[in-house]
């Protein structure tokens, strides 16, 4: 993820449900080539809540909007605070639902009582705790602060 040990990194995730309450997922094209809710690490410049609804994207095709945080996650071993977001499409509908071929091999909903493997005990918390209903809200976006003297 990098070389610079003084930087905590920042990921997101996207979750999102369909009219039947089932989850979508994405399948990697490297690594485990595991199945995962869609997400990854925040560029640059970039809010949480921004680097959710870019990966959703850029993974699945979908253009979403968070509604609300439905979980916060710190990982030690990578240093890495991970924020889920629960989602929606834009439009209200999945036409556009598609793997990116690079990174993603495959997308699809699944029932949460049948998840597909292989897939990490990380992922499924992340799932359980969107599905759970409990919101938090999203992160408040401060703007560029003005000095009173």
């Amino acid at each position: 993820m990098g070389t610079n040990s003084d930087k905590r990194w920042l990921a997101a995730n996207a979750a999102i449900f369909d009219e039947r309450g089932r989850i979508l997922l994405v399948k990697h094209t490297y690594g485990r080539e595991n199945w995962e809710i869609p997400g990854g690490v925040a560029e640059l410049s970039e809010s949480v809540v921004e680097t959710a609804v870019r990966e959703a994207r850029e993974e699945t095709g979908l253009q979403v909007s968070a509604q609300y945080t439905s979980g916060i996650y710190y990982e030690p071993a990578l240093d890495l605070l991970i924020f889920v977001f629960l989602c929606h499409p834009k439009d209200g509908s999945f036409e556009d639902l598609r793997p990116d071929n690079d990174e993603i091999s495959e997308c699809a909903f699944w029932a949460l009582d049948d998840l597909p493997r292989p897939i990490s005990d990380f992922t499924i918390q992340r799932v359980k705790d969107a599905a759970s209903g409990v919101s938090m809200p999203l992160p408040t976006m401060v703007p560029e602060r003005k000095w009173l003297y």
